[in-house]
């Protein structure tokens, strides 16, 4: 196949990575040239300077012709835009990431139904691997009626332990979404801004965690 990604944050170059090993032909856009130079040297894939978004940029990328664009920067809405136009440019498969839970209604509304959700994906994983193992350990039930959800950790939990928070009774932390890293938690696991707090809440708990959190982030 050949593959067209806009944007070369860590997972779109993680991505690109990945697709070139499994044989597959890859184009990476950005619009930092620098950038692209310098991933040049150890990635081995077409690279195209440029603003992903724009549709003279797609058609530059998708020659003569191309399987499928992954818009995997690391904002939600250029994402959303890029898949878009990559529809019309003619694209025969569009791939947004989204992690803002608030938008895939949006996506749904906009007929985007191949979405990454990275963080869901992650907090799926780990909820299944506790339950197949360690699930006691953690005193995790079986989840039914919970919904594992991702929250914003903001200022004013910088630098608590998990243990600080004291969340609700129906709300059980799980890992923390870092940058690229995932992080299994334990009391003492301190919380950093910008980092991204993965719980299974109640639906008795949702409204209290909301109001703790600034932003609320996608299952």
């Amino acid at each position: 196949m050949r593959i067209v990604i806009v944007g070369a944050s860590r997972f779109g170059i993680a991505t690109a990575e990945q697709l070139g090993e499994a044989g597959h032909e890859v184009v990476l856009v950005d619009a930092d040239g620098e950038k692209l130079e310098r991933l040049a040297e150890t990635l081995d894939c077409g690279m195209l300077e440029g603003d992903g978004s724009l549709p003279s940029v797609q058609r530059d990328a998708y020659g003569d012709g191309a399987d499928a664009l992954l818009a995997l920067t690391n904002v939600d809405d250029v994402n959303i835009l890029a898949a878009l136009v990559g529809r019309s440019v003619g694209f025969p498969r569009v791939v947004p990431q989204i992690v803002r839970r608030q938008l895939l209604a949006v996506c749904e509304e906009l007929g985007l139904e191949n979405l990454i959700t990275p963080h869901a994906t992650v907090a799926r994983a780990i909820v299944r691997s506790l339950e197949e193992g360690r699930s006691s350990a953690l005193d995790l039930r079986t989840h039914s009626g919970f919904d594992v959800l991702g929250y914003r950790v903001g200022a004013e939990q910088d630098g608590c332990t998990v243990g600080e928070l004291k969340l609700p009774a129906g709300a059980r932390a799980i890992a923390v979404t870092r940058e690229e890293e995932n992080i299994l938690l334990t009391e003492t696991t301190r919380l950093a801004e910008g980092d991204t707090l993965i719980a299974a809440v109640s639906p008795d708990a949702q409204e209290e965690m909301a109001a703790r959190f600034p932003t609320e982030r996608g299952r």
